[in-house]
């Protein structure tokens, strides 16, 4: 199962992320986590991994990217970027960074002013989403950018579910209608985990955005914003995530039941 993590920035999508993929390593599943963020450099450190070479780099760069983007078939439409299956034990060891079975692919970052629009990091993304072949014990995890460009860009046309991270703030409460909007148009479900908010401010976050759509309510933690802060690990107790990771291995066994 492919899984789309989304929300604004600083609502704690690399951190549940990690959190989440620490959990399902736990009920003995092998994780990919997707680093699609282009601007957001901590989530190895959050991970516990090394930095892999990015994925933009493996291909030759945004100048190879592009000359792919620019083939077109027999048939007259647009070649994909990628012609060949990734599969998780098949992807190159030096654009991945593995422990045990928890694994990071990055697909690119920005890293110099004024080299130009991400959009290129975009198109990778979502061709190698729609490449990648997941074997029956397996998860992808992919953490976005900020916002909802990777939505407008049409990432999620590879995943199996999107998860959008609130927080307890009027511009996120706003982001979340515009995520269910595009989440409907990609016709992928679309469910919220209501972060850093917990009693009465959760179940009124709750109530704005619909409570059949929540899956997990997470209180803030002192604990990992200090971890955070220095760039510490985060292992599977560092948020309370049971009913996130409960609600996605149901889903995977209903997907399994109807394959």
């Amino acid at each position: 199962m492919k899984i789309l993590v989304c929300g604004k920035g600083g609502s704690g999508k690399s951190t549940i992320t990690a959190v989440l993929a620490k959990n399902l390593i736990d009920s003995g599943y092998r994780v990919l986590v997707v680093d699609a963020d282009e601007s957001n450099f901590g989530l190895s450190a959050q991970l516990g991994l090394a930095d892999p070479k990015e994925l933009m780099e493996q291909i030759g760069g945004k100048t190879e990217l592009k000359s792919r983007m620019g083939r077109v078939k027999g048939d007259g439409h647009k070649a994909p970027v990628f012609s060949e299956v990734w599969r998780i034990e098949g992807i190159p060891h030096d654009i991945l960074s593995e422990k045990g079975n928890l694994y990071l692919l990055r697909i690119g970052k920005v890293k110099h002013y004024g080299e130009g629009c991400a959009c290129p990091m975009g198109v990778l993304s979502k061709d190698f989403l729609m490449h990648l072949s997941l074997a029956p014990k397996d998860f992808a995890i992919i953490d976005t950018e900020a916002g909802v460009e990777q939505l407008g860009r049409g990432v999620a046309e590879g995943v199996d579910l999107i998860l959008a991270v609130i927080d307890p703030s009027f511009e996120s409460i706003k982001l979340s209608e515009k995520i269910s909007a595009m989440a409907k148009e990609s016709n992928k479900p679309c469910y919220f985990i209501i972060n850093r908010a917990e009693g009465i401010t959760a179940e009124k976050i709750a109530a704005k955005i619909g409570k059949a759509q929540v899956v997990g309510v997470l209180p803030f933690s002192a604990s990992v914003q200090e971890k955070g802060l220095a760039g510490d690990v985060l292992d599977a107790r560092s948020l309370d995530v049971s009913s996130v990771t409960s609600f996605v291995l149901r889903l995977l066994d209903k997907k399994k039941a109807n394959a």
